[in-house]
């Protein structure tokens, strides 16, 4: 019996149409909140604090992308169909919001206690993205988060720090 083969220009066809390299869609293990068209990835492990900042966003008026998983390509953050709107809040359960269907990343936040009290700019490798470091447990992060996504977007100037010149 013949084993069957992958067909399609997609799969490396050679005969088939040429339609151009398929775009790259990344999965991470993140969360993510949208002020504006302004999307923000919340990256950090398991029990980091990624849905709970974004629960404490949500009430500064961003919405809900992802939460858990997100889809990224081409800058362009989605959650996948089937976690579309769901936010999973620890010792309550998983809820049902109103979600934000796509946004164009402009940061990436990891969740972490920063490594120097003012830290030099620093992008995301993968996204190329301004990435800043936010303890998640302080009672500012949601504010900082705020602050941060303003001085990446150049709402905000900075003298020293992640996103000075």
């Amino acid at each position: 019996m013949k084993a069957l083969q992958p067909q399609g220009a997609f799969l490396g066809e050679q005969n088939g149409p040429n339609y151009g390299p398929m775009p790259t869609i990344r999965r991470y293990h993140a969360g993510c909140v949208d002020r504006a068209g302004a999307g923000v990835l919340l990256m950090g492990g398991a029990g980091s604090g990624k849905s709970d900042l974004a629960l404490r966003l949500l009430s500064l008026g961003f919405g809900l992308v992802a939460d858990d998983q997100v889809l990224v390509r081409d800058g362009i953050a989605q959650a996948p169909s089937e976690l579309a709107g769901l936010l999973e809040v620890r010792g309550l359960g998983i809820f049902r919001l109103p979600y934000v269907t796509e946004t164009r990343l402009a940061l990436v936040v990891e969740l972490a206690a920063p490594e120097a009290r003012l830290p030099m700019p620093a992008r995301h490798r993968e996204l190329d993205l301004p990435l800043v470091r936010i303890d998640p447990r302080a009672a500012s992060a949601p504010q900082r988060v705020v602050l941060a996504l303003d001085c990446a977007l150049g709402r905000v100037s900075q003298v020293a720090g992640a996103f000075a010149l």
